[in-house]
Order: structure tokens, then C-alpha cells, then sequence
């Protein structure tokens, strides 16, 4: 039997979603993301210890990347593309790998997170025994990320996995895994919904994500 990743999983608090008005649905989902920064906030100690670690590869003259498909691979890039103008640091320093290349940072880009090949690639000529590589990926399942801790550790990379499920395939490939119990995601679209049912999610989706366009 498959096991489903604890991010795929129903949740009970978000299961009438597209049935609440706009501020039942902002104050459900306000209280999720506080959910979200109580697990980080229960990782503080694992946290710290990690990011002293990755500082330890960059004062020896290593860069650190960020490998991961889809938003979190996204993310990667948005932290990578930060760095210089917050903190004055070379272009170089930080370096992001998303599945699916720049066309992804704006659309989907089908199969590109189970592109395991592309992972490999991805690290090849671009990590060195020096560097750091944190892979992200909600499920902790995305092939693209796995394939890519695996080659920054063949070539003598330190490597992290961020992940929200475990046990996980990427908890299992990186050196150290920092598991965040976030719980499962907030807008699921479970199979056995009507197609009126799914509308009305699409309209939810719509009101969440005007407040942040």
C-alpha cells in the first residue's frame, strides 16, 4: 500500500473551505500560517544547528544552493535572488537550482519535478566538495531534488533537506533534514468533489491569492 505524505493529507480545518465568507476564510487561513511558524518555531534548536553548519562550509570558501521543483523551488530562487541586494554578497555566493529552469518561475512546466536526470545535471560542474546544497520539497518526495543531493554528495557536498513529510526519499538522501510538521496543505481538492464544489475552491483560491498579487 502507498503512503501518502502527511502535506497530502486531508485537513479537517480546511475541509468547508470553499464554503466560508471572505473573512471566515481569512481568519482559517491566518491561523494555518501561525500553525506553519509554530513548527518552525519547534525546530528552533535542529534550525540553528544546521544554519551554523552551512556558515561553516561558506567561510571555507564554499557557496551554498538550493535545489527543489515547483514552490519550492521557487522559493530557492527568491532567497538566492535576495541575497545580493539585502546583504551585499557576490552574485555567485548563493546559487538556486529550479526543476524546469527560468520558464518555471512563472508557469508550470510539466515533469520537470520528477526529472531526476535534470537534478544530477543540475549539480554536475556546479557544486564543489566546499559548497552546501539545501534541497526543499514539501513531500520530501520530489525526484528532481532527491537526484541532486544524491550527485552534490557524490561529489563531497554538505547537503540538507527541508521537508514537511517524513519519513521521506530526500530526508533519507541529505547528510541532515530539518522536518517542519506543518500538517497537510491548506486548499486540497479532494476527488470525490462535485465539479460545482471545485468551482467554487478555484473562486476560493482566487480571493486567497489577491491578497498578495
Amino acid at each position: 500500500m502507498t503512503r501518502i505524505p502527511q502535506t497530502e493529507a486531508a485537513n479537517p480545518r480546511t475541509a468547508t473551505i470553499d464554503a466560508l465568507s471572505t473573512r471566515q476564510l481569512v481568519s482559517v487561513l491566518v491561523h494555518e500560517q501561525r500553525r506553519a511558524a509554530d513548527a518552525v518555531a519547534a525546530r528552533s534548536e535542529q534550525f540553528a544547528e544546521i544554519v551554523d553548519a552551512l556558515v561553516a562550509c561558506v567561510r571555507a570558501g564554499g557557496r551554498l544552493h538550493y535545489a527543489g521543483a515547483g514552490t519550492s523551488g521557487r522559493l530557492g530562487v527568491l532567497d538566492a535572488s535576495e541575497m545580493p541586494p539585502t546583504f551585499g554578497t557576490p552574485p555567485h555566493l548563493v546559487c538556486a537550482h529550479i526543476a524546469g529552469g527560468d520558464a518555471a518561475l512563472r508557469a508550470a512546466v510539466e515533469g520537470a519535478e520528477d526529472d531526476r536526470a535534470a537534478g544530477a545535471a543540475a549539480m554536475r560542474g556546479h557544486i564543489a566538495p566546499t559548497d552546501a546544497l539545501v534541497a526543499l520539497s514539501a513531500s520530501g518526495g520530489a525526484p528532481y531534488a532527491i537526484a541532486a543531493v544524491e550527485a552534490a554528495r557524490a561529489a563531497g557536498a554538505f547537503t540538507v533537506a527541508i521537508v514537511n513529510a517524513m519519513p521521506s526519499p530526500l530526508g533519507a538522501a541529505a547528510e541532515r533534514v530539518l522536518w517542519l510538521e506543518t500538517g497537510p496543505e491548506r486548499l486540497p481538492v479532494p476527488p470525490a468533489w462535485s465539479p460545482a464544489r471545485r468551482k467554487r475552491l478555484r473562486s476560493t483560491r482566487s480571493r486567497a491569492r489577491s491578497w498578495c498579487a
